[in-house]
């Protein structure tokens, strides 16, 4: 989804000058001349909040206390023991979205690039400067920074809505079954702690837990007839509840995001000895979030009551699981999960807590829902 530049620029301009916002951008400045430091404070006072030090280490104290808080930087070139360049690159290490101008008497090539290279130098000004010249730079590197910092907030809105439609859909399909009511959720949980288990990092915890609440979504094209019948499905009946794999990987495989996901969900009914569905994979051909995705579903279906049979005690459903590693599923993973059997049942018997501690997409949504809060405030 694009955003419209003139819009958004319109909307900080906005920001910028609304003024029934009395919110200054706070700038550093960093000179060891304290006339030019002087010159520099009686040039920016009363438009912004202003921080100063004399040299770079306490410029980067400054930073350590109230990086967040700063938006741009102006910073002399040449100070004894730190020099701007090396100042502004150790800023650009911690904080890159800071803007960052350079102030230098010479007119130095080599150094001019490798400022803009290792610092992300937004403009290098030549002295001595002309104040009025360097309000105008200054003004309009908060402008980026004040746009750079909309475009997060928009994109962060974004994924708060993209992952709040994927909670309410997983909610939307396990409300079809009323026994299968929480199926999606607790699938989810039990593969984020397998996940986590293996050492994947977030990126790849955030995919699972994607792949875990989508997992059952092919069910929404399944007659109601057939997902909550109490008695055996007909092999009809069961070719087309088999069909949900291959289903839910066509509805959600023209979702950028989702490709990957996509081919998980058509695979975790998959086998490890090849006898599963749709296409009869074998071992490592199917792929590990499915595998992983395989044991929490299946653990999950033991364990919770269906028309047809009561849910079996947490003990069983560990043993059959131990039982048909090799055959039904990957035996490593199988060993895992019964080295962690007493925190899936912990987790089994508090699904709501635990989920809401271990999930990435309830992070997203938490932080969004942060950052409307301060900004209404």
């Amino acid at each position: 989804m694009g955003v419209d530049e003139v819009q958004l620029k319109n909307c900080i301009d906005t920001f910028i000058n609304n003024d029934m916002i009395d919110i200054k951008p706070t700038i550093l400045i960093v000179d060891d001349e304290i006339n030019n430091l002087q010159l520099l404070k009686r040039t920016f006072r009363g438009l912004y909040n202003i921080l100063t030090a004399s040299n770079g280490f306490e410029a980067l104290d400054i930073i350590d206390k109230e990086g967040d808080a700063i938006s741009l930087i102006v910073s002399d070139q040449k100070m004894p023991e730190m020099e701007g360049t090396e100042f502004l690159k150790k800023v650009n290490e911690t904080h890159p979205e800071i803007v960052k101008i350079l102030l230098t008497g010479h007119q130095d090539t080599d150094i001019i690039v490798s400022a803009i290279n290792d610092c992300q130098l937004y403009q290098y000004i030549l002295k001595p400067f002309d104040p009025e010249e360097l309000k105008v730079s200054v003004d309009n590197g908060l402008k980026k920074f004040a746009l750079a910092a909309r475009k997060t907030l928009i994109l962060k809105d974004l994924k708060e809505l993209f992952y709040k439609t994927i909670k309410s859909i997983s909610c939307a399909l396990d409300a079809k079954d009323p026994y299968t009511h929480g199926h999606s959720l607790r699938v989810t949980l039990y593969s984020l702690i397998l996940a986590s288990k293996l050492g994947l990092n977030d990126t790849a915890l955030e995919e699972i837990e994607t792949a875990g609440l989508l997992h059952d979504i092919g069910k929404i094209g399944i007659p109601q007839s057939i997902l909550c019948k109490n008695d055996k499905l007909t092999d009809e009946e069961f070719s087309v509840m088999k069909s949900h794999t291959s289903r839910g990987e066509q509805m959600i495989k023209s979702v950028k995001k989702l490709t990957a996901v996509a081919g998980w969900l058509k695979s975790h009914h998959e086998r490890w000895d090849g006898r599963g569905y749709p296409a009869g994979l074998k071992g490592t051909e199917i792929p590990l979030f499915a595998r992983i995705i395989a044991i929490a579903d299946t653990y999950d279906a033991m364990t919770s009551t269906r028309p047809y049979r009561k849910a079996l005690p947490h003990e069983v459903a560990v043993q059959e699981i131990k039982r048909c590693a090799g055959m039904q599923f990957d035996p490593e993973l199988a060993e895992l999960f019964v080295a962690n059997e007493q925190e899936i049942k912990a987790a089994k018997d508090n699904p709501e807590e635990y989920y809401y501690n271990l999930s990435f997409l309830q992070k997203y949504i938490n932080n969004a829902e942060e950052i409307l809060q301060l900004n209404k405030n």
